[in-house]
């Protein structure tokens, strides 16, 4: 009896998968939330560009603040853009129900933005996800924001960071093997070369990555001290377990 129920489990996962695809090819984001610096400048792209839709529910100014080296006054003034208090929680500026609005006989964004507090845990290879989706962005004048992607086909999220990235349209490439690949070609160029936008994106990723587990942060930093707590606890034990045995030998 068990054997044709795993085999039927077998089969419904193999199916699932199958429907699934192999998804995106993803790039290497390279983020580090060791990194302060870097989470810092995260944060401030994040609230000057995705905070007015997307909020970050399970994150409260406070500790952000905390974790990220930054005074009171620098959050409230420069990251706080809705008027809540320092410890509460970050929410967005967007009026409920807008997300669904329709705008001259069309949908504007179809749904309320998500939450993105998870979103680097939810998605596999969340920080590389991120940043390779904020690299794919391309004009579609048949989307009802303009915008398209190839790593989350049709989202109705527009580039809120073209002004940032420039514009790039898909162009069809050959890779190495004789393969057809698409890849962009920038047609405009924007505020920041490809190199420093590419930082960006590298920034916004090590910071949901860190907003997706605050703890983690805490646990890298007090990483070396456990480690050297447990090389001194190592170096007592010997002391103690030659003190005890000096005279048995």
């Amino acid at each position: 009896m068990t054997k044709p129920i795993l085999t039927l489990l077998l089969a419904l996962v193999g199916s699932v998968a199958a429907a699934a695809g192999p998804g995106p090819k993803l790039l290497n984001a390279g983020t580090n939330i060791s990194d302060t610096a870097s989470l810092q400048r995260g944060a401030q792209l994040y609230f000057n560009y995705c905070a007015s839709c997307h909020s970050l529910q399970y994150m409260r100014y406070s500790r952000m603040a905390e974790d990220l080296e930054l005074t009171e006054d620098q959050v409230m003034k420069y990251l706080n853009f809705t008027g809540a208090k320092f410890g509460e929680t970050i929410t967005t500026n967007m009026p409920v129900g807008a997300g669904e609005a329709t705008f001259g006989g069309e949908d504007w964004f179809g749904k309320a933005p998500p939450d993105l507090s998870l979103v680097a845990r939810a998605r596999n290879d969340g920080p590389n996800w991120i940043y390779t989706y904020l690299l794919s962005f391309y004009p579609d004048p048949s989307r009802p924001v303009g915008w398209n992607n190839t790593v989350f086909p049709n989202a109705s999220m527009p580039h809120v960071m073209w002004d940032r990235q420039g514009v790039q349209v898909l162009v069809q490439q050959t890779d190495d093997a004789g393969q057809e690949t698409t890849g962009f070609d920038l047609i405009r160029e924007g505020s920041r070369s490809p190199e420093q936008y590419r930082q960006d994106a590298r920034d916004v990723a090590t910071f949901l990555e860190y907003v997706g587990e605050p703890a983690a942060l805490q646990r890298e930093r007090y990483g070396l001290w456990v480690l050297l707590y447990l090389l001194l606890f190592t170096g007592v034990a010997y002391l103690l377990k030659h003190e005890y045995w000096k005279d048995v030998h």
